[in-house]
């Protein structure tokens, strides 16, 4: 028999090995996110447009020098700075929620941690954006306060959250335990029916009479949201605002949005003690005079942070005329669509070009796609909704399919996490980039290689460089 100090010298011995394996394990699991932060060198995670490479990190070991050669070369300058970051993401709307909620709950908790957790190839969803109400891609319109045809209430005693309870706010709930920081902006595609001149779900504008009734609309949203644990960070006005066809939807004038935001909206947020922010606009880059008329108006303004966009219409750059013009104030990428059944190097280049890398470069805070989930055939949606509108992921059952949004928001939300603050760096010819210097000191860089052949070019970085290649219409990110 063993005598009681031998034992006990085999037991600290057992104990020290299998603390040793839990490390080498959690190593291993941290992966990624450790030799990040630790390597020397320069991290590459590389999408090609033929799809042979997905989002994966290349071997290739990338180290600055002092070497020179005659490559295009994108210097990064740290001491140029520009707007910190909130993050990138997508809509979580509620046919998107209805999808994942339905799942099992193994595969639903798998496919949430892949898009919300940071380690490994888990993609860091940073912030997200639901509708207040319905949107259009719900499987029916609903308000929080849908009333009998003469009916109405204007105090809001009849508001009620209940639609959201059954997918959304469960599946947020769970999104929140993965990221308890993650950024959440509400958007509201209609009031009530019966606050509209049409009484109707689509169309229809806000009557002059209800302006108080619906400031109290979005009050019982935040609160009612904060009671169930969710913090909603922001609000937009109307989403679209210019465009009334849709169902739901509204139609909202800049001049009314003032008018509504400057005595009622605003001035009921502060009787309530609301830091939610206050966004305007949602609309498409082809009318910076919208925003920019809501601004001018400085009894509205004084309640404002910013404006949001999308990119149906108009160019990207349009962004920075209102940067310019009240540069005061945030701005906000909001929505951006991929139709159905996608074009994989055509969504690639262009959403990467405009979005990921052009609003940014223009002031934008954050980056969302439009949406985060769909079924084979583009369900769920409204009668009159969207029906091509193609999910960063397919869900068929508990079976996920990834698609183009989903490389294109990760190649940005893995590593210019919040707070990540934009900063300097030209752009050669057929090199678009943008870069940033994260709260942990890292530096990311992300590119497209614009042209039509393989380029070759130079990083630098406080007067050392490193050379690498993109074939065309590659995406990458670089990280150091």
């Amino acid at each position: 028999m063993l005598n009681k100090n031998l034992c006990m010298s085999l037991l600290r011995r057992t104990l020290a090995l299998s603390m040793l394996a839990s490390c080498f394990t959690a190593c291993q699991e941290k992966g990624t996110s450790q030799s990040e932060s630790e390597s020397p060198g320069v991290a590459l995670w590389l999408t090609t447009p033929d799809k042979s490479v997905l989002f994966e990190r290349q071997d290739s070991s990338l180290e600055f020098g002092g070497s020179t050669n005659q490559y295009p070369t994108i210097e990064i300058n740290e001491n140029e700075t520009y707007q910190t970051m909130d993050g990138f993401g997508f809509t979580l709307t509620g046919g998107s929620a209805m999808l994942i909620n339905q799942m099992d709950p193994q595969k639903r908790a798998a496919i949430l941690e892949e898009l919300f957790g940071t380690d490994g190839k888990k993609i860091g969803i940073s912030y997200l954006r639901v509708s207040i109400g319905a949107s259009d891609l719900d499987p029916e319109v609903f308000s929080y306060n849908d009333l009998a045809a003469d009916e109405t209430d204007v105090n809001m005693e009849k508001f009620d959250l209940s639609p959201d309870k059954r997918y959304l706010i469960p599946v947020l709930k769970e999104i929140l335990a993965i990221n308890p920081d993650i950024k959440i902006m509400g958007s509201p595609w209609s009031p009530p029916a019966w606050m509209k001149t049409n009484n109707n779900s689509k169309g229809g504008s806000l009557k002059p009479e209800y302006y108080n009734a619906y400031a109290k609309y979005f009050i019982k949203y935040i609160q009612g949201m904060a009671e169930e644990g969710i913090k909603v960070d922001a609000i937009t006005i109307q989403n679209e605002p210019l465009h009334p066809g849709n169902n739901p939807s509204l139609l909202m004038l800049p001049e009314d949005q003032a008018i509504f935001i400057k005595n009622h909206l605003g001035p009921a947020f502060e009787a309530a003690n609301l830091d939610t922010k206050i966004i305007i606009y949602d609309h498409n880059a082809d009318r910076p005079d919208y925003p920019i008329t809501v601004l001018n108006d400085p009894e509205a303004k004084k309640y404002v942070d910013g404006s949001a966009f999308h990119l149906y219409g108009g160019a990207i750059d349009s962004l920075s005329n209102v940067h310019e013009a009240h540069p005061d104030k945030n701005l906000y990428f909001t929505e951006q669509w991929i139709g159905a059944p996608g074009d994989f190097p055509e969504n690639l280049h262009w959403h990467t070009k405009n979005l990921i890398i052009g609003a940014p470069r223009n002031w934008s805070k954050t980056v969302l796609e439009w949406n985060l989930a769909a079924d084979p055939q583009q369900n769920p949606h409204t009668p009159g909704g969207c029906t091509e509108c193609l999910g960063a992921v397919t869900i068929d059952g508990n079976e996920v399919a990834r698609n183009p949004a989903y490389y294109i928001v990760a190649h940005a939300s893995k590593f210019a996490r919040p707070g990540s603050v934009r900063i300097g760096s030209n752009v050669p010819n057929g090199l678009p980039n943008v870069a940033f210097k994260t709260p942990e000191g890292h530096n990311v860089l992300i590119m497209l290689n614009d042209s039509q052949s393989t380029q070759s070019f130079n990083i630098s970085h406080k007067g050392k460089q490193v050379t690498t290649t993109l074939s065309a219409g590659a995406v990458g990110t670089y990280v150091w």
